[in-house]
């Protein structure tokens, strides 16, 4: 049985309304972050690649920003943690606390970024949730492998390798499972007696939180998701999650253009325009190409968060050049092309182009998921069809498509890999549904109800193998609820798992 914590807005009700969710299984509800008794068994992950312990773990200095004191940390790790012996890669990850706690004894708090692909904030002063975590954690911001400090893998490093096939066996490590690892390897090094630690995980953050309750809960004092709970099931293929997905994107679409009914016919002169161009599209300034297809993926960016359908519009208010001299004809402004590849970072961030669709992947290929979802939805997601209509053209959400590798000048080298990890077979199993069931570690979730990116309905069908979780169901966020108002989802989630917000 679970209970929720339920916090709706809308046209039909009055104020947000806020529903507490405590799971019956296994949480003590009245001081669910006791300390866990006892001392920690084995960690399950394997580490017997690693062989000098004390050589790979390597603490910086501390230097400041405003409220902040932080320390970098540089780790070596296994490649491979299955291996005897093998490659190894660097893993960072930087500590902070608020200033003047540096030598406290605080609870540790590590933070998994959204993704895949994306490395941890870079902390400018104290604000939002970090400066509400620091009041009472020391908190670890890791660089996920392949991103940031962590063996970055960007487009210039993965040319490195000289066959697609080499690309696709070095890539298959990048995944939650061995993120997890790695955590774990980190946490034996930095927490005094290898003491456990919160983790709060933002979006794939939280998927990776999942998989660190699946595989290794001996590490974990207590879990934060916020729009983080991944679909689990043994049935919940890439398929069904694009099926959901696109059923939200549409209703995204709705709710742009009725915010903003004028930029219908902007973006359908947009398209047309774009489809009549020499060669289907126009060029980017980095060397790739726009086209009506690319031009929906915007969309990725501008839909689901907070603040984004503005944006959007913004853009779009000056996407033509003025016409200064007479007969020169309408062109599309270098402004409007520039933000459009700002919003779209796959050049910077390749990984998420090159393995999102294999976070959703357990022992079955992808083939490409998204891009067949959509061809059952052609009707609904013809841009050029729609345009020659005068209806509103829809843009598409979060969603990788064959043809990116194409249109985007950075991932073209990329291409063959992007195929053959669309067919890959064989990946691992993210989660253990048994384990799941009988979790013994306090969750804490934020379950955002109009989520483009997280669907609603997997989202909680996940809530309900995990035993003793609490939510927090609420449409007065977007996904990016944390990075909007963090103080306030951390603060929430906090007062849930101990016992400060009511559960009615």
């Amino acid at each position: 049985m679970c209970h929720y914590a339920l916090r709706l807005a809308s046209p039909m009700i009055s104020s947000p309304v806020s529903i507490c969710i405590r799971g019956s299984r296994s949480i003590d509800a009245l001081n669910p972050l006791r300390a866990l008794s006892g001392r920690l068994s084995p960690t399950r992950v394997s580490i017997s690649a690693m062989a000098n312990l004390e050589a790979v773990h390597n603490a910086g200095t501390w230097y400041s920003v405003p409220d902040l004191s932080l320390r970098d940390h540089r780790f070596t790790v296994p490649l491979d943690y299955s291996a005897s012996s093998g490659a190894n890669i660097a893993v960072f990850a930087r500590e902070v606390v608020a200033v003047g706690k540096e030598d406290q004894q605080l609870s540790y708090l590590l933070y998994l970024q959204g993704g895949p692909g994306f490395e941890s904030p870079r902390p400018t002063e104290a604000s939002g949730w970090l400066k509400r975590a620091c009041e009472e954690y020391r908190v670890i911001l890791l660089d996920q492998r392949g991103t940031g400090l962590s063996t970055p893998l960007t487009v210039s490093s993965l040319s490195q390798f000289t066959t697609a096939a080499e690309m696709v066996e070095y890539l298959q490590h990048f995944r939650a499972d061995n993120i997890v690892k790695d955590a774990e390897f980190i946490r034996k090094h930095l927490v005094p007696d290898f003491g456990t630690w919160t983790v709060l995980g933002q979006s794939y953050g939280g998927f990776c939180a999942v998989t660190y309750l699946s595989f290794a809960p001996e590490g974990l004092k207590s879990v934060l998701l916020t729009g983080g709970l991944p679909p689990v099931g043994k049935g919940c293929t890439a398929d069904v999650v694009y099926k959901a997905c696109f059923e939200q994107v549409v209703h995204q679409n709705e709710k742009y253009y009725k915010r903003f009914p004028q930029d219908a016919k902007v973006v359908c002169d947009l398209v047309n325009y774009l489809a009549k161009a020499e060669g289907g599209g126009v060029p980017l300034p980095s060397g790739g190409i726009l086209t009506p297809k690319g031009l929906q993926t915007i969309g990725l960016a501008g839909l689901g968060s907070g603040g984004g359908f503005e944006r959007l519009h913004y853009m779009f208010e000056r996407v033509w050049d003025p016409e200064l001299v007479p007969g020169t004809g309408k062109r599309i402004s270098y402004y409007f092309l520039k933000a459009f590849e700002s919003w779209i970072e796959f050049d910077t961030n390749p990984l998420y182009a090159l393995l999102h669709e294999s976070i959703y992947c357990q022992g079955a290929p992808s083939k490409w998921s998204a891009q067949k979802i959509r061809s059952e939805h052609e009707n609904i997601f013809d841009p050029i069809g729609a345009a020659k209509e005068c209806r509103p053209v829809y843009f598409t959400g979060e969603m990788i498509f064959p043809w990116i590798f194409d249109e985007i000048h950075a991932l073209k080298s990329l291409k063959e890999a992007a195929h053959l990890l669309a067919e890959k077979k064989d990946w691992r199993p993210l989660y253990d549904i048994d384990r799941l069931n009988n979790n013994k570690v306090p969750v804490a979730a934020a379950v955002y109800y109009e989520d483009m990116y997280v669907n609603f309905k997997l989202a909680m069908e996940t809530a309900a193998e995990i035993a003793g979780i609490r939510l927090w169901v609420t449409n007065e966020y977007m996904h990016s609820g944390l990075r909007d108002s963090g103080h306030q989802v951390f603060d929430q989630l906090m007062g849930m798992l101990q016992g400060k917000k009511p559960c009615f």
